[in-house]
């Protein structure tokens, strides 16, 4: 499965990858590139979920709600999906690029959620502070941030984006673990919250 894959515009090597699934939470060329995610052997193109609903490929269900992508009920940046994913006894949330800390409702919609990947970087989407309050009211075992300003990134477009070390410094979590790849299964999930950084 692939979550927003973009494209080169922002300034990052596109990577080469294939999935079953793609889940697209909005339509801004940066997080829809789905012509760039190749099929499998399962199937030669893979499934592409681009809003909210209930959905179930090759064994794995989808759930998409409805945000937005600023504070004023998506008048400046349009709408956003966020996804829950269960797949292999594991619930996955990805927040997309949500404006907004969540209402009840949307607490609701994604409760139990193991691993979060949510956003960081403001601007576009909740900065460092608000992500912590969305991570703290949803509560999961594992948070991965997100969409935050790197060196690589095209100055002009994320010049404004909070980095990671923001996020981190904000969160009280310099030392968060840092990794290429994160392999998570029921067991192995901590029992209290933990920060891990994927990448760069």
């Amino acid at each position: 499965m692939v979550f927003d894959p973009f494209d080169k515009s922002i300034g990052l090597p596109v990577p080469k990858a294939s999935a079953d699934v793609v889940c697209v939470s909005h339509g801004h060329h940066d997080h829809s590139n789905v012509a760039a995610v190749l099929g499998t052997a399962r199937r030669e193109e893979p499934v592409v979920i681009d809003g909210p609903g209930e959905y179930e490929v090759a064994g794995i269900s989808v759930f998409g709600f409805r945000s937005f992508h600023d504070k004023k009920q998506g008048a400046e940046r349009g709408v956003n999906t966020i996804y829950v994913v269960h797949i292999d006894g594991v619930k996955v949330g990805h927040l997309g690029d949500l404006g907004h800390v969540l209402t009840d409702k949307q607490v609701e919609e994604v409760d139990g959620i193991d691993v979060l990947l949510v956003p960081v970087g403001g601007f576009y989407t909740i900065d460092p502070a608000e992500a912590i309050k969305v991570a703290a009211v949803i509560g999961p075992q594992i948070l991965v941030p997100m969409h935050y300003k790197t060196s690589e990134h095209n100055k002009k477009i994320f010049g404004s984006l909070a980095t990671l070390d923001d996020f981190l410094k904000e969160a009280g979590a310099e030392d968060a673990v840092k990794t290429d790849k994160l392999t998570v299964t029921v067991a192995s999930l901590p029992d209290e919250m933990e920060i891990v950084v994927i990448g760069k």
